[in-house]
């Protein structure tokens, strides 16, 4: 990892949630936001590729060396909104860039389109907008997220004998290549007495969702964006980009570039260099009034 970086903890709500800062002081202000079960070491091998940017990755709560939402909360999407906006806040940002990839990618679109007087720059990578779901669906989810809820196992997590092998079972699950999965694991695991390692992330992570947006309501927050937008996508990362559903979304946008690369669905980790050349100019371009 790259120890060139600053640790810091901002204060959010009750929350003391963690992130690591790369650039300089004076640089461009840009909040990075990670994907689900990620964490800000997600931006390490791009972030010494942006120029003058002061790129504050954040670990979302539950991941990561944040804290943890307290018992009987839970991670809905939407709560992930006020969070940014508080880490903002904590920083004294009143106008910031915004970089997401994945579901830190879905959150940052809503903060745009929420907010968009304090958003002057979206930078988006696998990512445009949350998962929707036809409301004819929303029983169906709602009984089985309460089943999983109520079923929710109170057992030790899992302790992996090595680090080598929670990489490992990294890969597996995401198709990662090793040097990109063994930088997310470094800082999603904890040692544990006797050996061994445990997961950091707050297994309720994992739970489905009780509930899903609609696409007209993604569609209303898209229209909503003020802000410029670049989309890097990778040609074998989210699906092609020639499906309504997509192109509704992309349309929705009203000043919206993407780029296709090359690479999978951690593009940014595992070939950071066109990402960067596509995004780091964007980024690091004096905020407009």
């Amino acid at each position: 990892m790259n120890h060139d970086a600053e640790e810091i903890e901002l204060p959010v709500g009750q929350l003391r949630l963690t992130a690591r800062v790369h650039g300089p002081a004076d640089g461009i202000p840009v909040l990075a936001l990670h994907g689900w079960l990620d964490n800000a070491a997600s931006f390490e091998p791009l972030a010494p590729l942006l120029e003058g940017v002061r790129l504050v990755a954040l670990d979302l709560p539950g991941h990561g060396h944040s804290d943890h939402r307290p018992a009987g909360a839970h991670y809905h999407f939407i709560d992930y909104v006020e969070d940014v906006l508080g880490a903002a806040d904590a920083l004294g940002w009143e106008r910031f860039a915004l970089l997401g990839h994945s579901l830190g990618g879905a959150v940052a679109t809503f903060v745009a389109g929420a907010c968009p007087e304090r958003i002057a720059r979206l930078a988006l990578i696998e990512a445009l907008g949350p998962l929707t779901e036809h409301p004819d669906e929303t029983p169906r989810r709602l009984a089985h997220a309460l089943d999983r809820m109520r079923a929710r196992s109170d057992r030790p997590a899992w302790t992996y004998p090595t680090i080598e092998q929670a990489i490992e079972a990294r890969q597996a699950a995401g198709g990662l290549d090793e040097a990109a999965a063994r930088l997310l694991v470094e800082r999603a695991t904890v040692a544990v007495e006797g050996g061994g390692v445990q997961w950091r992330s707050d297994r309720r992570l994992r739970l489905p969702a009780p509930y899903r947006f609609t696409e007209d309501q993604v569609l209303a927050l898209l229209r909503a964006i003020r802000a410029p937008t670049r989309l890097a996508v990778g040609d074998r990362g989210l699906p092609p980009m020639a499906r309504p559903a997509l192109e509704q979304r992309v349309a929705a946008i009203g000043d919206l570039t993407i780029d296709h690369l090359e690479g999978h669905h951690h593009l940014h980790m595992e070939t950071p260099r066109p990402v960067a050349d596509a995004l780091g100019p964007f980024l690091a371009a004096p905020l407009r009034s």
